[in-house]
């Protein structure tokens, strides 16, 4: 088993999205050079000075590829620390060289379990462990004080795993709530068509009986309505049962829509008064964006209830335009600096993004917090909700 694990940490890939850099590395970079040129003029006891300075400076800059190349950015600063770690041994100095302001190290011993593959963090922590070894070896200081500065070196690097392991589990989650969010939007799509394509089997059969005594030609053309239709029912089913829970049937019942809206505003026990707004043609919405306007407001809703802090109004306007529909949702609630969307948010924006639309939630301009949702009510392309080209 242990073989195993040291087998996968040595596979382990890069994490996703590393970005090159950041405004806060520029920041870091400033305030390492600043400290740099503080130290050199107020420090006395500096060794080889102009060495130490621009040693300082080169472990400055060091960070900005702290990212993009972990294993050579540790590589660069612990190997150069061992050299005059061994230089200063080999010259007898009373004093390493070196200025305080090095500790900007601490970085790339955070970024390399943070950003680098497994091979990546085995090795550089490999390289990292040696220059500690080296310099406790070297100095003169206490075994508790050298152990206590090997903790104090690791430390960082124990934060970067931690910050790795959170972040990857929270991608997973999130791509989980997507996942379910596709899963719930193929039920609903099959329940709408599968309801349609049973009325069509249906009409196909009655007419079967009907067009008996007509032209040959009519019942045929009837009779591969049929088999089309029963063809199409049964795939649908097939392709869609994977996405279904195990022990849950096929119910032919299509999802709530915009027509029950009413009835979610009403529901007791809610302590905001909801201001339902509905304009234009909402009767004829395609079901997959009929369905998804619905669970935009009961997701909004919920979130309203949970989380608007001294809020006692919430504006619900859904309106229909040519091509669009439009759904709004703000409350009137106090700011909280609330700036990360829930998994709800994360599995509509998921839904929008199928149906071709766009979804945006966050803070007002004034108070409360808004989402803002556009829909298509008829697309052009292949997509979810768009008719066969024939």
């Amino acid at each position: 088993m242990l073989r195993d694990d040291l087998r996968n940490l040595w596979t382990e890939p890069r994490p996703p999205g590393a970005p090159a850099r950041v405004w806060r590395d520029w920041v870091l970079l400033a305030a390492g050079v600043g400290g740099v040129v503080l130290e050199a003029a107020l420090r006395e006891n500096v060794v080889w000075r102009p060495v130490a300075v621009v040693f300082a400076v080169w472990l400055c800059l060091l960070p900005l590829r702290r990212r993009t190349r972990p294993l050579a950015m540790v590589t660069l600063a612990f190997g150069s620390l061992s050299l005059l770690q061994v230089i200063s041994l080999i010259a007898a100095l009373p004093e390493p060289v070196g200025l305080y302001t090095g500790l900007v190290v601490l970085v790339l011993v955070y970024a390399l379990p943070r950003w680098g593959s497994g091979r990546e963090i085995v090795l550089g922590g490999a390289v990292i462990l040696t220059t500690g070894v080296l310099c406790s070896v070297t100095d003169d200081t206490p075994v508790v004080e050298n152990v206590v500065g090997l903790v104090f070196l690791l430390l960082p690097g124990v934060f970067g795993a931690a910050v790795r392991f959170w972040v990857t589990a929270r991608e997973r989650q999130v791509e989980q709530v997507r996942s379910r969010e596709r899963e719930q939007l193929a039920r609903e799509l099959h329940d709408t068509v599968a309801h349609h394509v049973s009325a069509m089997v249906i009409i196909a059969q009655a007419g079967g009986v009907l067009a008996g005594a007509d032209p040959s030609a009519a019942v045929k053309a009837l009779e591969e309505v049929e088999e089309e239709g029963a063809r199409t029912l049964e795939e649908m089913r097939a392709m869609v049962a994977a996405l279904r829970d195990r022990g849950v049937g096929a119910e032919l019942a299509p999802p709530a829509g915009v027509a029950d809206l009413e009835r979610l505003v009403r529901t007791p026990g809610g302590r905001l008064r909801v201001d339902l707004g509905l304009d234009g043609e909402l009767d004829a919405l395609p079901p997959a964006v009929d369905a998804a306007v619905y669970r935009i407001v009961q997701e909004s809703v919920t979130n309203a209830l949970r989380h608007a802090v001294d809020a006692t109004e919430l504006v619900v306007r859904v309106t229909a335009e040519r091509h669009t529909v439009r759904v709004s949702v703000h409350d009137n609630g106090r700011r909280t600096g609330r700036g990360r969307d829930g998994y709800g948010l994360t599995g509509l924006r998921e839904r929008a993004t199928l149906l071709g639309g766009t979804l945006r939630a966050g803070p007002g301009t004034d108070r409360g917090w808004h989402v803002e949702a556009e829909l298509p009510t008829a697309r052009s392309e292949s997509g979810v909700h768009s008719r066969p080209r024939r």
